[in-house]
């Protein structure tokens, strides 16, 4: 049997790296790749593994860089972006897609080529990370408890502080704007135009909703045509936000976000090990029937950065043994199953909360 090749894109970012560390520590043979040529090669170098250079600046040129590759993870953002040329570059040589995203239009937009997927035989499926697999297969299993939902709420409670890619890719979130999933259609709205209450596990707190990559996922996982998430936020993180719909206008501009995306580089570092293993996750959620008949769940994970490394090699070891009959798009819970979250190294069991009472689902 020929051997199979996988590719990590990005491992010289924060979570890239993390990432090939864990696989080498697995036996896992990646191929490293990314645009930097000095901390790609020396990262390689270390862990004794192949590695390859090149931009996304040419899909034709990316693809012939992908032709012997059977799967690639995509760790390199902001994926609005990286991810429509790696997707393509994809198509054309053939080898499955992933990457660890939370951007709604990336999930989005590999959604609108789920055609040229299925033709290709190649799985797309965005999102392998702590955004978003932890949501989305709660979400799934949640609509496997009431399939009539009509409305899913979901939400995550992490004091993890952020890598540089991620600030970065929240100065992209900002400028967008709130977005919730209504009557089945992705709608814009001010930041933190709502909010309530949620007793994500540690006890209740006031939350607002975010413009999470599950206002995509879950409804092509659930169909449920309704769906926000939430996160804790003070009183006075709330007023803050608010008052920035009045700046937002500013977000727009590239050399805005440019210069703050700069700053971030210089300031922003991922926490590390110590703090990661200090640092874990809530994640709850919600679903409503028409009656008004309401199911909470919820369970524990590890932090978001963990849940990213050992959710995305998962999803590679996934495709590389057992993939799907046919190509197309896929969430990670379609392609995972809905107790991958669980399954998890620091996840807990997953709870159905009644009211004082709690029932074990999985």
């Amino acid at each position: 049997m020929t051997a199979k090749h996988w590719m990590l894109y990005g491992a010289n970012g924060y979570t890239g790296e993390l990432i090939a560390r864990k696989a080498v520590s697995l036996g896992l043979k990646p191929i490293l790749a990314g645009r930097s040529s000095d901390k790609i090669g020396l990262l390689a170098e270390e862990l004794d593994l192949k590695y390859r250079i090149f931009a996304l600046d040419s899909v034709e040129k990316a693809a012939v860089q992908l032709g012997d590759i059977d799967v690639l993870l995509h760790c390199a953002g902001p994926f609005s972006a990286t991810g429509p040329p790696m997707i393509a570059a994809c198509l054309k040589s053939h080898s499955h897609y992933l990457d660890i995203t939370g951007e709604i239009d990336i999930f989005e937009h590999a959604y609108s080529r789920h055609r040229d997927a299925r033709k290709s035989e190649v799985v797309l499926c965005p999102g392998v990370g702590f955004d978003v697999i932890p949501t989305d297969c709660l979400a799934s299993l949640l609509k496997t408890i009431m399939p009539r939902a009509k409305k899913l709420t979901l939400g995550f409670d992490s004091r993890s502080s952020m890598s540089t890619g991620t600030a970065r890719t929240s100065v992209e979130g900002l400028a967008g704007g709130g977005r919730i999933r209504q009557d089945g259609q992705i709608k814009q709205v001010p930041l933190a135009h709502t909010t309530r209450r949620i007793n994500f596990g540690n006890g209740e707190k006031l939350a607002i909703p975010i413009p999470w990559g599950d206002v995509s996922t879950a409804f092509h996982t659930t169909g449920i045509p309704n769906i926000e998430v939430y996160v804790p936020a003070p009183t006075t993180s709330t007023l803050k936000l608010r008052l920035f719909r009045y700046v937002r206008p500013l977000m727009l501009l590239p050399g805005i976000r440019r210069f703050l995306k700069y700053q971030i580089g210089k300031q922003v570092k991922g926490p590390d090990s110590e703090t990661r293993a200090a640092t874990d996750t809530w994640v709850w959620g919600e679903v409503i029937d028409r009656e008004g008949t309401k199911r909470e769940a919820r369970f524990k994970t590890a932090n978001g950065y963990d849940v990213t490394v050992d959710g995305s090699i998962g999803a590679v070891q996934k495709l590389l043994d057992d993939p799907p009959e046919t190509g197309g798009y896929y969430t990670p819970s379609q392609l995972l199953g809905h107790h991958f979250a669980g399954d998890l190294p620091g996840s807990s069991e997953i709870e159905l909360i009644q009211g004082s009472s709690t029932e074990v689902l999985l």
